[in-house]
């Protein structure tokens, strides 16, 4: 029994040392951006000490096991604490608030995909992870603008905007349906 257990440090040891700092940086990179959406996502009148440890456990997990359910945990957590702060704290759903969580949710998941795409002990070229942040800075940039202009189509004349801002939301989401059709068919 000892010995097997000499033989899992030793183990861990060799993997710890042959770890790299590239897929480690993502990996922190997800820690931060899940725990900045907890931080954006709930009310300040429900962080206590013991919550904080708990948002931050929960924010690690993402970073640690990437390919298991923990991204998915994390994002229903971020969720639920958006809804706890509207709901049951009564804090009205700003459009600047709304947006941040959303592109936190979206960069935490692309991070989750990247990192589990990355061996711990690979040598990556640096420009991988940065194209892979630019085309999810480009996804971002675009929900932003489209979630902004819909915002103001459906603030312009009354009940008219809403109706306005819906259709065009509909227009938009059978465009990028018909899009990501084409794309599947191109293969």
């Amino acid at each position: 029994m000892t010995d097997a257990l000499v033989e899992r440090v030793r183990a861990l040891r060799f993997a710890a040392a042959r770890v790299s700092p590239l897929p480690l940086l993502v990996r922190g990179g997800i820690l931060l951006t899940v725990l900045a959406g907890f931080l954006l996502a709930y009310p300040v009148q429900a962080f206590t000490a013991r919550s904080l440890l708990a948002l931050t456990v929960a924010a690690v997990l993402p970073a640690v096991g990437p390919r298991r359910i923990w991204p998915t945990f994390t994002a229903l957590v971020t969720v639920g604490g958006w809804l706890l702060a509207t709901f049951g704290f009564d804090r009205p759903p700003a459009l600047w608030r709304l947006l941040a969580v959303a592109t936190l949710l979206y960069l935490a998941h692309s991070l989750c995909a990247l990192a589990a795409l990355l061996p711990y002990d690979g040598l990556i070229d640096p420009d991988v992870v940065l194209r892979w942040l630019g085309r999810a800075g480009g996804v971002v940039l675009a929900s932003a603008v489209l979630g902004v202009v819909l915002a103001w189509l459906g603030g312009v004349g009354g009940t008219d905007g809403s109706q306005a801002a819906t259709v065009v939301g509909l227009l938009v989401a059978v465009g990028l349906s018909a899009l990501l059709g084409w794309l599947l068919r191109r293969r």
